[in-house]
């Protein structure tokens, strides 16, 4: 009897190396990781060998130098010129002096911030605002400080806003005759008070030179005639018009006073000029013989 050789039959089941690939294949993280992370990778290190190179380096440069260029200097984003609204005219010329841009300059270029900070230091100028407008225009939109009286100091004549920010100088008062006088350290701190004695004392505005702040804690209000009227500390208004209201009655200002004191409202009293009292003296002897 004739013996069959028997062949032996191939493992079907997969090697080990194939079997753990395909338990990677079915790995979310390691799918995506071959389909992105390494042709990244592949890119990265290709372009940096590609551009490690200082000759390439040197034209990339200046290829987007000069698209930049390119695009910054576009009609559409030129400014041609400065407008300045809301200032007087010797407001703007110093705008203009100050102003570090030479015309026409990319909008890329300007700083709007730092352009407004520099307009708002100049002392005249309260507030402003800087924007560009369609055609090329920078506009600078300035609200000023307003005037409201001169101060007089150590330092000259200046011109003041009610906060006490002197906006201006002046030589003498005549070049602003329709402001009030304020004389003394810390008058230009306590504007609006003295604004509001100015107010009150609109029955002797004729006659009035101006305030001096004393002590920097009160008012005299000085008239012509070389008088005063000492007001106190607290309440200068009221004690001011209790004054106009005895001139009224009794023409007390019009008399041979020097000072009008009203520094204790309970004990007002007043003061004579030489002239007057060598007469009440006079007189007084006067009567002392005559007895």
């Amino acid at each position: 009897m004739r013996q069959v050789s028997q062949t032996p039959k191939s493992d079907p089941a997969p090697s080990r190396w194939a079997y753990r690939m395909e338990r990677l294949m079915l790995t979310p993280l390691f799918r995506k990781v071959l389909k992105v992370g390494v042709p990244f990778a592949a890119a990265f290190i290709g372009g940096t060998i590609y551009f490690s190179d200082a000759e390439r380096q040197e034209k990339m440069a200046l290829a987007f130098v000069d698209l930049r260029e390119q695009i910054e200097t576009r009609p559409e984003f030129m400014v041609n010129l400065l407008a300045i609204d809301g200032a007087s005219d010797e407001t703007a010329e110093d705008i203009r002096e100050i102003f570090p841009i030479e015309f026409p300059v990319s909008s890329f270029d300007l700083e709007l911030d730092d352009l407004q900070e520099l307009i708002e230091g100049l002392p005249a100028v309260a507030d402003a605002s800087v924007r560009i407008r369609q055609g090329g225009i920078l506009l600078a939109e300035v609200t000023e400080r307003q005037p409201v009286a001169l101060w007089r100091n150590r330092d000259g004549l200046g011109i003041v806003d009610i906060e006490g920010v002197v906006v201006g100088e002046v030589i003498s008062r005549a070049e602003r005759s329709d402001l009030p006088l304020v004389v003394g350290e810390g008058a230009e701190r306590a504007l609006p008070e003295a604004l509001q004695v100015l107010h009150a004392a609109r029955p002797l505005a004729g006659r009035v030179k101006g305030l001096v702040r004393m002590g920097e804690r009160r008012w005299d209000v000085v008239l012509d005639r070389d008088q005063r009227i000492q007001l106190p500390a607290v309440g200068p208004v009221r004690a001011l018009e209790r004054v106009i209201v005895l001139n009224q009655v009794q023409d007390m200002l019009e008399r041979d006073l020097v000072v009008v004191d009203m520094r204790l409202a309970e004990r007002p009293t007043i003061r004579m000029n030489e002239a007057a009292i060598e007469e009440w003296w006079r007189v007084v002897k006067m009567s002392a013989e005559a007895e």
